[in-house]
């Protein structure tokens, strides 16, 4: 049993199994891959939330704590990925370096990260889109607009529906269709975002920013850890190495651009909106829209509305792409029935897997409420980062690895603090959390003996 357990996967047996793949992504799609992933909602929330309750004006510091941190692990996966270019990110690398079973578990762990981030955010998309349909005087009926619950007048989440839809025909029309919608959706975020800091920089006061320490270090700290999860996202980018042109090279840059991009938004956002407002009066739900609304520009807010609708449904994109990805690489490796690991002749593309967790998304998204549930991400998106960055020290001592064309600098002390940031980030995640995803694993764990153990390759 434990020979089967640990049996470390064929990585060129992999690698044949997912050349009929069509290299078409470049660098420039992997960046906007990226940015599009990382940046959602949270750019307009989280600076003023967590500057009010932790950090204060020194937001900024711990969104550059936050970013270190961050990239750290992003460096992790840039070597794995451009060691072993193929589909499915850390179930692929955690099979082939550590084994079967604990590929399936880490696999497991980021199928929930998938598509529950995806269904979450999808909420937040037909809130949202509900809200900014409201202020131009259409409403939406209630029925429509919430989680299967009669008792409250709600039966389906329509919005969430037709955009998690809409996102489904687009990806089956192909990467590069999807990557194009992506590149301009994350340039009309951009350009919101832009805007705002660009208008916000002509109300900053300096003496907002007094006292800049209100919690002393230990805020900085703890705002860290709540801002981290703001930069999640780029692990999307190595789901796609088999069609990414160049990949050993492209992928790495890809994941260190868009993360560096989105690490310079952030603190300039984060600096601009502390600077405009005084941070104790940030304790509001959107604190950006509140911002523009005390300095006397109420009337650009929509802007702010479509920059939230844009990231959000970029995020839904990367997201869907990324975990069709990954369904597809649990299929080829049998751990799930073959057919979802198969690659439609036409298309060039693993439908099956693509219709999965595209069907199981919209149901998620508009019939139930997720926000019980959300924490279950950070905990899934935590697990995978400590194995990629555990991972990486395995790799340096398989002998029979390929060769990289990057490698984590200061090796090994940036993967082991990447893996006690990471240890540590998961405790700061809420006790029913942890019991929910017990049972998540547990689950997993029946299946794998139940079928992969018996089926896998």
């Amino acid at each position: 049993m434990k020979e089967k357990l640990f049996k470390k996967t064929d990585y060129q047996k992999t690698l044949a199994n997912d050349s009929h793949f069509i290299p078409s992504l470049t660098k420039n799609n992997l960046i906007a891959m990226g940015i599009g992933s990382i940046i959602g909602t949270g750019i307009f929330i989280l600076p003023g939330i967590v500057a009010y309750s932790t950090s204060g004006p020194a937001i900024t510091l711990s969104f550059v704590l936050a970013a270190i941190v961050c990239i750290l692990a992003a460096m992790c996966f840039a070597e794995l990925s451009s060691t072993f270019p193929v589909a499915g990110s850390t179930f692929s690398y955690g099979s082939i370096v550590f084994g079967q079973f604990p590929g399936w578990i880490v696999g497991w762990a980021t199928v929930l990260e998938y598509v529950l981030g995806v269904s979450a955010v999808s909420t937040g998309f037909s809130a949202y889109f509900v809200s900014l349909f409201k202020g131009f005087g259409i409403t939406i009926p209630k029925a429509l607009a919430g989680p299967f619950d009669p008792a409250h007048g709600t039966f389906i989440n329509l919005p969430a529906v037709i955009v998690l839809a809409l996102i489904y025909i687009l990806l089956r029309r192909g990467v590069q269709s999807s990557a194009h919608m992506n590149t301009i959706m994350v340039f009309i975020k951009l350009a919101v975002i832009i805007a705002f800091i660009v208008i916000g920089l002509f109300f900053v006061k300096s003496k907002n920013y007094h006292p800049y320490f209100p919690k002393g270090g230990s805020g900085v700290i703890k705002g860290a850890a709540l801002v981290f999860f703001a930069y999640l996202g780029f692990d999307i980018i190595p789901a796609s190495a088999p069609e990414v042109k160049n990949p050993q090279e492209n992928i790495p840059a890809g994941i260190m651009i868009s993360l560096a991009i989105c690490a310079g938004l952030y603190l300039i956002m984060s600096a601009v909106l502390t600077g405009m407002l005084n941070y104790k009066m940030l304790n509001v739900s959107d604190p950006v829209v509140f911002a523009l609304n005390k300095v006397g520009l109420g009337k650009i807010t929509f802007l702010i509305s479509i920059g939230a609708l844009a990231g959000m449904f970029t995020m839904m994109l990367n997201t869907t792409y990324g975990g069709s990805r990954l369904v597809y690489a649990l299929g080829r490796d049998k751990l799930i029935p073959g057919h979802f690991g198969v690659i439609d002749q036409q298309s060039k593309m693993p439908l099956s897997s693509l219709n999965a967790i595209s069907l199981l998304s919209i149901v998620l998204g508009g019939l139930v409420s997720l926000k019980e549930l959300t924490s279950l991400v950070n905990i899934g998106t935590l697990l995978s980062f400590t194995f990629v960055s555990l991972g990486v020290i395995k790799l340096h001592h398989m002998k029979d690895a390929p060769t990289s064309s990057y490698h984590v600098p200061f090796y090994p002390w940036f993967p082991i603090l990447s893996t006690i940031f990471c240890v540590l980030l998961m405790t700061q995640v809420g006790v029913n959390a942890w019991i929910a995803s017990l049972f998540w694993f547990a689950l997993g764990i029946i299946i794998y003996f139940a079928y992969g153990y018996r089926k896998a390759n």
